[in-house]
């Protein structure tokens, strides 16, 4: 895992200033565009560019199952890991919609789903496991199978900006898996499971407290060992979440900007925020997830997501749902006419 080490690339402060010059030459009174703006001088930073652009964007959706299932935290089997990772190549799933929508790349890879996947033509094969352990009884994961999946990540990052990529967006498909989020959070946080426990697939409250209960009986299992954020990921994380943090170091270390979905992948991103605290610049909040736990992880990561609109699907679907947003707001500040151009008196 030497690349961990490796530093994030550096936004370009001036391309921030020479875009902050262009907007306060258009057509408007100042700030006017509100958030807009601002996203418009983040991307041009971090894309080196005075006019940043959003034409190709790139979705991987990473799919692992969690041992954690046995424990019964979710309202659906553990045979939907690998029916979703078929929906997605096929083109039935929310994000496979929103992905042809977008006119983005969308990449399935199964970093460990208890059913095989590899008779589905398109699933990249990048597999840790056939699905982690349950945490309730040992660690998830062994040492090796971390390495596997951080990797899964960066390797699926890395072939996305070699297609071309401007902007990341992760996406996961795991039943349990908000159980595993969860756990990390309360372990990162130092919260009470009760504190980040919601109903992912549809729990109703007697399931999200016995959900609570199963990550408590985890917490005091291996309290000893967690002691770094790596440590939690191994003992408490799945192949998909470890992917994804993989995926979001790599990005920052590549200089490619990532498009953060809702809960579990809020947990990657601060997961991969306490590894590599300078990769932040790079990570951008897409939208405030209905699971409850969301909103305690943004407020740790220290950003405000762009929408809300009660969404908790994940796949990427949030983070794919903001897409038109940044496009809006790289076009307004592209395209939009100067006082001089536009014959127009300036304030």
């Amino acid at each position: 895992m030497e690349w961990l080490k490796e530093a994030a690339a550096t936004p370009s402060e001036t391309h921030r200033q020479q875009a902050a010059a262009r907007q306060s030459e258009l057509t408007k009174p100042p700030g006017s565009l509100g958030a807009l703006e601002r996203l418009a001088l983040q991307l041009a930073a971090l894309q080196h560019s005075e006019k940043p652009a959003l034409e190709h964007i790139a979705i991987t959706v990473f799919a692992a199952d969690h041992g954690v299932a046995a424990e019964g935290v979710s309202a659906f089997p553990q045979a939907v890991t690998v029916a979703m990772i078929a929906n997605f190549v096929q083109g039935g799933a929310a994000i496979s919609v929103l992905a042809r929508e977008l006119g983005a790349t969308l990449e399935v890879v199964d970093v460990g789903a208890v059913s095989p996947s590899a008779q589905f033509p398109g699933v990249v094969q990048h597999r840790a496991g056939d699905g982690t352990a349950n945490f309730c009884q040992a660690p998830a994961m062994s040492e090796q199978q971390l390495t596997v999946a951080l990797a899964a990540g960066r390797e699926a990052l890395l072939r996305a900006k070699a297609q071309g990529g401007q902007l990341f967006i992760g996406g996961e498909m795991g039943i349990a898996n908000t159980t595993a989020a969860s756990a990390i959070a309360a372990a990162l946080l130092g919260l009470p499971a009760a504190a980040l426990s919601g109903p992912g697939t549809g729990l109703d409250a007697k399931g999200v407290s016995h959900k609570a209960r199963v990550i408590e009986r985890a917490l005091a299992l291996h309290s000893d060992q967690l002691d770094s954020p790596l440590a939690v990921l191994r003992h408490l994380g799945g192949f998909e979440i470890a992917a994804l943090c993989g995926a979001y170091i790599a990005a920052a270390q590549q200089g490619v900007p990532a498009l953060v979905d809702g809960f579990i992948s809020s947990v990657a991103a601060l997961v991969a925020l306490r590894i590599r605290p300078d990769i932040a610049p790079w990570l951008l909040l897409s939208h405030a997830s209905a699971e409850p736990g969301h909103a305690t992880v943004v407020a740790a990561i220290g950003q405000r997501p762009l929408i809300d609109l009660g969404m908790r699907l994940g796949e990427g679907s949030g983070a794919a749902v903001c897409v038109p947003l940044l496009r809006l707001a790289c076009a307004l500040h592209n395209n939009m006419a100067t006082f001089a151009e536009a014959g127009v008196a300036k304030g």
